[in-house]
């Protein structure tokens, strides 16, 4: 398998994230691609967190938890076709954790005093996880342990 990747429809790796998916401009998900998918890939997570919010607030922001199927009918998407697994903001089929905002779901960068650089790691699993809605990212990475075949991020910034 090559290298995994995980890349945006709207933005490159360190550039700015678009306003419209601002958590206070829209709150769009932005549309990821995880790419290549192996044929040992059961299962897929996503954390997207804020590590400069550390400064600001005290802690690393968690933005968005997302994990889904990728076998056995429980994907949207034709794999082979798509050359890797599309994430998009009517996705409906995964299971999103709670965010520091409280909220179930994806809550778009907000950040409270300057520029901050948001980081999307995407996680490639050799087996379902059995989360329930609303998760901590620490369930999600307890429920990851030694299922992780590949992982990747993406980083983007954004500006009040």
């Amino acid at each position: 398998m090559s290298e995994f990747s995980i890349t945006c429809f709207d933005f490159n790796d360190g550039e700015e994230i678009p306003k419209r998916c601002g958590y206070k401009h829209g709150n769009e998900q932005p549309p990821l691609l995880l790419n290549p998918v192996s044929d040992e890939t059961t299962a897929f997570a996503l954390i997207m967190d804020d590590p400069d919010a550390m400064a600001a607030v005290g802690k690393v922001w968690i933005h968005w938890l997302f994990y889904f199927n990728a076998k056995n009918g429980e994907y949207p998407y034709d794999l082979a076709q798509v050359g890797g697994a599309v994430v998009t903001k009517d996705d409906t089929y995964g299971i999103h954790g709670k965010t520091d905002f409280g909220e179930i779901g994806y809550g778009g960068p907000a950040p409270p005093d300057k520029r901050h650089t948001y980081i999307f790691k995407a996680y490639a699993l050799d087996t379902k996880l059995d989360l329930k809605e609303g998760y901590s990212k620490q369930e999600l990475e307890d429920a990851m342990k030694g299922h992780i075949i590949a992982e990747a991020k993406l980083t983007g910034t954004f500006a009040p």
